[in-house]
């Protein structure tokens, strides 16, 4: 679902950091392309973990552009887009549990190879963004849920390969929709970590005005 200056602590615009920003580029197409490729691999494997992870590469890449459009913008608002940016996590989460629920009761069984293909593809895309993201995971609610989002697709593709080895052995849909499951579980766990912080760096960045209007 980063450093820079603790969310809401002040009122003016930080500092950019052209490095950030080149990274959220590098990280806004890769997401992009993966989407492009997940979502056909996923749609020809029947694969709903696939479709799942494709769905997540999207989200992934509007929340980088929008990343870039509140870099140099103030803290607030900032801490105001972390926000929309969990409940869109959130909502990704319940899209994925319904999405298996759907799956679980049309009895399918994906393609194990075409899962595996792909998810090793997705896997090195986001180890990739995730290297050049890991110096910023401690910033504020903003940046938090960039690695967040990163950090999660990773993890969703380790299950998705565990997934495609399940499916090729059992010969059953099953391990597809386990995985699907816990992906839909950890968008709803991010969103609540993201939207958290975010709530409270608006808390914060109130008391301050509060303090210098008295």
């Amino acid at each position: 679902m980063s450093a820079c200056c603790s969310g809401g602590c002040s009122t003016g615009k930080p500092p950019v950091d052209p490095r950030y920003r080149r990274i959220l580029w590098i990280a806004l197409w890769v997401n992009a392309l993966m989407f492009v490729v997940e979502l056909a691999g996923g749609w020809r494997a029947g694969s709903v973990s696939l479709l799942a992870d494709a769905v997540d590469f999207l989200g992934d890449a509007a929340n980088y552009g929008i990343s870039l459009f509140v870099l140099a913008l103030a803290p607030v608002w900032r801490s105001r887009t972390a926000l929309l940016k969990g409940a869109t996590m959130g909502l990704y989460g319940l899209f994925v549990l319904a999405t298996t629920f759907w799956h679980l009761r049309s009895g399918t069984v994906p393609q194990a190879q075409t899962m595996g293909a792909i998810g090793v593809a997705a896997l090195a895309a986001n180890c990739l963004v995730g290297a050049l993201l890991f110096a910023y995971r401690n910033g504020d609610a903003n940046m938090r849920s960039v690695w967040l989002c990163t950090r999660n697709d990773a993890i969703g593709n380790l299950a998705v390969l565990l997934a495609a080895v399940g499916v090729w052995k059992a010969g059953s849909g099953v391990p597809d929709l386990l995985v699907a499951t816990v992906m839909g579980l950890l968008g709803l766990s991010a969103a609540r970590t993201v939207i958290g912080q975010a709530l409270g760096e608006l808390r914060a960045g109130a008391s301050v005005v509060a303090l210098r209007r008295r």
